[in-house]
């Protein structure tokens, strides 16, 4: 295997690496975030999981997003504005685009902001488009370069095995999600299971299983 062969296979286990750190990172945020402006508004503590697989700390939307950055940014870039502009407007569309497809392929939406100023279409804002540009920022200029070094300090072998193994678990926790979150929509439809898997997935996921899993998905009703 040729030099640049190897270079590309191992750029794409670093942003699988990224994927992963970006999800877990953008699962406890927002949560955390949730805590925060629960207790400002109500007074009391609540917790409310804001993931986007049945099992661990995954929200992948902020996985992509960082991958986005990872592969769109200039990491020579000197001038912060631009690094600015440009993450504002790749972190945009990374959340445009994936509020589209859910609602395209499910009928369901994860998050809405038609009711704050500045939105487009709801599925993202100036807000968080702000946001964006500033972890664009920091990303390029602190957490890409920490974490490729940190992931380089890792034995070879150790780093190898333990990309692998962590993929497979996050492959799977991601399909075996989907597949369930699939089986709710064909449910909700009246469409009854063909197989013992769906009889399995509508006794044991249910829909008041999967409301406490992903409460803040909801249903969009067509006019």
């Amino acid at each position: 295997m040729d030099k640049e062969k190897i270079d590309k296979k191992e750029h794409i286990k670093f942003l699988f690496w990224l994927f992963l750190i970006g999800s877990i990172f953008g699962a406890y945020f927002e949560e955390i975030r949730h805590i925060i402006w629960y207790f400002r508004h109500k007074g009391i503590f609540n917790y409310s999981p804001r993931r986007g697989v049945l099992w661990g700390p995954i929200s992948p939307v902020y996985g992509i997003g960082a991958v986005t950055l990872a592969i769109f940014l200039k990491k020579e870039e000197k001038s912060n504005i631009k690094t600015f502009f440009k993450a504002a407007i790749l972190g945009g569309l990374v959340e445009y685009i994936l509020s589209f497809l859910q609602e395209f392929f499910t009928g369901m939406v994860s998050w809405d902001y038609s009711h704050k100023p500045l939105n487009i279409g709801g599925r993202t804002n100036l807000t968080f488009m702000i946001g964006w540009g500033i972890l664009g920022i920091l990303f390029i200029k602190l957490i890409y370069p920490f974490i490729k070094n940190l992931l380089s300090k890792i034995p070879k072998k150790i780093y190898d095995k333990l990309t692998l193994i962590i993929f497979i678990i996050i492959t799977l926790d991601i399909m075996v999600s989907w597949s369930i979150l699939g089986r709710q929509i064909l449910r909700h439809k009246g469409i009854k299971p063909i197989t013992f898997i769906g009889e399995m997935c509508d006794r044991h996921f249910d829909d008041e299983y999967m409301k406490k899993k992903f409460p803040n998905m909801r249903h969009i009703k067509k006019s």
